[in-house]
């Protein structure tokens, strides 16, 4: 069972919807052992550049765990059981990264939520992600559970319409980010990356972004 104390908020809660929150510091006393297993984990399925359906080369590296890995390139954007560049199974979610993901659900009222995939970001300076919804997957009531690591990022948090100017916020190691419900589709994005340094990552802002799928 989960200790009570193993996920702490060291920051406030700040709402940012209906059904959204960013949780500040909520997994910051974790934060080691999720890199740890980020390390072991793309050991196996290594971080790659995927494409995207037009060809574009992404700026964020990716790879993936749990029974589903979400994958991109020319024929399009899917989840796939088998990683295509090893041709294996995504390794193994952690219990300490699904753990996490339920329990930032539960404190913003999603209590049913078990993640089937985990997707595993890796920005470096100058990589960015541009507003986008989050459509592949069939369940688009169940929330997105986003956890960073690393170097700060500035979140973008927009509207149901790309159109829509986004509001910024600032990331820092330990934050996570859930959003369903309600605000389950919104844009949303990473700004371009600053240098910096950490140290548990360098020069690197680790990802997860927890999804069910079906």
């Amino acid at each position: 069972m989960m200790q009570p104390d193993l996920f702490a908020d060291e920051r406030r809660t700040l709402p940012l919807g209906p059904d959204a929150a960013l949780l500040g510091g909520f997994a910051t006393e974790s934060a080691e052992a999720l890199i740890s297993h980020i390390q072991h984990i793309t050991a196996s399925s290594p971080f790659r550049h995927m494409e995207t359906r037009s060809g574009k080369r992404m700026s964020v590296a990716m790879s993936n765990c749990g029974s589903l890995g979400w994958v991109s390139d020319r024929s399009g954007y899917r989840y796939d059981a088998l990683d295509p560049l090893t041709g294996n199974p995504w390794p193994h979610m952690p219990r300490l990264f699904r753990e996490l993901a339920e329990h930032a659900a539960r404190s913003i009222g999603f209590h049913n939520f078990t993640p089937e995939a985990c997707l595993i970001n890796q920005y470096r300076p100058g990589a960015r992600l541009s507003l986008h919804q989050d459509m592949d997957e069939q369940d688009r009531t169940a929330p997105i559970v986003s956890v960073s690591l690393g170097l700060p990022a500035t979140f973008l948090w927009g509207g149901h319409h790309r159109a829509c100017r986004p509001k910024r916020y600032s990331l820092i190691h330990g934050d996570v980010v859930v959003w369903g419900g309600a605000s389950r589709m919104i844009f949303h994005g990473i700004d371009v990356l600053k240098e910096g340094k950490h140290p548990l990552t360098e020069d690197v802002r680790f990802n997860l972004t927890f999804r069910k799928v079906r």
